[in-house]
């Protein structure tokens, strides 16, 4: 499938099979993660795989009881190291949730490819998982994604036309 293709064809999965994922098409979407492009190429993030049931059903409530999370045989945490990001994006931010989201648009596209479903969740208390999953206190939590087999039909929730949101030479 062309690139386009498989961003346009792409959904968030609320809805997972308890099937495993093979370690070949986890590393590959860790990999994908990893050569992610970033400011000065620091790479300011971790992840924290996770694959025991226990755990998972612990985050559930840390993510705002979004229960399909428990569906997933995995749940990635993408973890943040907002000191050593780069300090000076547009002379007022840091680079790390960009960087990160760059990063996770990587995994979440390469996980689509090899059949695999996502779901980017932002709803979640960060002190909750960080307890669940000991994240050290000078680090973010910056996203999770359960990652697994698609067990629901995901619904198209539309998407802008480019006349609405692109601009030419000015605003």
């Amino acid at each position: 499938m062309k690139l386009l293709e498989l961003m346009r064809s792409r959904h968030s999965i609320r809805g997972y099979s308890s099937r495993e994922v093979k370690k070949e098409k986890l590393d590959y979407v860790i990999e994908a993660f990893r050569v992610a492009p970033s400011a000065k190429n620091i790479q300011p993030w971790h992840l924290v795989v996770v694959n025991n049931k226990d755990i998972i059903n612990k985050l559930v409530p840390a993510c705002n009881n979004q229960t399909f999370i428990s569906e997933a045989p995995i749940v990635i945490a993408v973890i943040g190291d907002e000191m050593n990001a780069y300090g000076r994006m547009g002379g007022y931010a840091s680079s790390l949730f960009v960087d990160i989201g760059i990063a996770l648009e990587h995994l979440i596209l390469a996980a689509w490819e090899k059949g695999l479903g996502t779901c980017w969740i932002g709803a979640f208390t960060e002190e909750e998982v960080k307890r669940i999953l000991n994240v050290p206190g000078d680090l973010r939590v910056v996203a999770l994604t359960p990652l697994g087999y698609p067990d629901a039909e995901p619904r198209d929730r539309g998407r802008k036309s480019a006349k609405e949101i692109v601009h030419y030479n000015s605003f």
